[in-house]
């Protein structure tokens, strides 16, 4: 059976309303704009959403929240969205907060069938309440859960038709370890090839845990905060 869709629409076609979903990238780097955006066009509403950030006001996951698409948002940094934090204060939107770190290594061992693990990050912050702790070489620790979803977004530089994955620089972030961990991986890329293009060195996320590929009809790749120097 193919792997192949011939648009974002038809890829995300069935994800029903209600469901966790895993989105790759860092910032706005390395995001599934494509998928986000087929997602908010089709109104599939309910969303848990695990994701480093969540975006900004107008793109990426923004895009979603701003539609109230997305009911509870598991994340680290948040701190470029205006409508996330006006829906958290107001109580519109569940929040889980996470160490970055913490919520990278949660998402890999989810993936890796590892069903939990003790860090020291976030001891005597909120971030421990109701956690199981534990003493381990004098230090205390909390026993953090790992993350799982139904469906995980992902995006790549290149991909072939059998679901085998190359990432370019940054966007190397979260990507590989989602598509690790959700139920149904959908990855969109830059550049779809046949099997055997890619160099078998170069490939991060094997075909296995890719459920469906297509290939992105446009990128915008746009960058949260611009700074740039007067041209002399």
């Amino acid at each position: 059976m193919s792997k192949v869709f011939a648009t974002v629409e038809e890829a995300v076609a069935d994800v029903p309303d209600g469901v966790a979903i895993m989105f790759g990238g860092f910032g706005l780097c390395g995001i599934p704009e494509n998928l986000i955006a087929a997602l908010h066009v089709q109104g599939t509403k309910g969303l848990t959403a695990i994701s480093n950030n969540c975006g900004i006001d107008d793109f990426g996951l923004g895009v979603l929240l701003k539609e109230h698409q997305i009911k509870k948002m598991i994340a680290s940094y948040v701190g470029e969205n205006k409508t996330f934090e006006r829906q958290m204060l107001s109580g519109e939107l569940e929040v889980e907060l996470n160490p970055q770190g913490t919520l990278a290594e949660r998402i890999r061992a989810g993936g890796a069938g590892i069903q939990g693990f003790y860090t020291p990050t976030g001891v005597g912050t909120v971030i421990a309440e109701g956690k199981e702790t534990r003493e381990i070489n004098g230090r205390v620790c909390i026993l953090e859960m790992p993350l799982k979803a139904d469906y995980a977004f992902v995006k790549a530089w290149k991909g072939d038709t059998a679901g085998n994955l190359v990432y370019r620089l940054t966007a190397r972030n979260f990507n590989p370890i989602m598509a690790t961990a959700g139920k149904i991986t959908i990855a969109e890329v830059e550049e779809l090839v046949e099997p055997g293009e890619l160099d078998p060195d170069e490939i991060i996320t094997p075909g296995i845990f890719v459920q469906r590929v297509v290939k992105g009809a446009r990128y915008e790749k746009r960058i949260e905060q611009r700074t740039t120097r007067p041209r002399t």
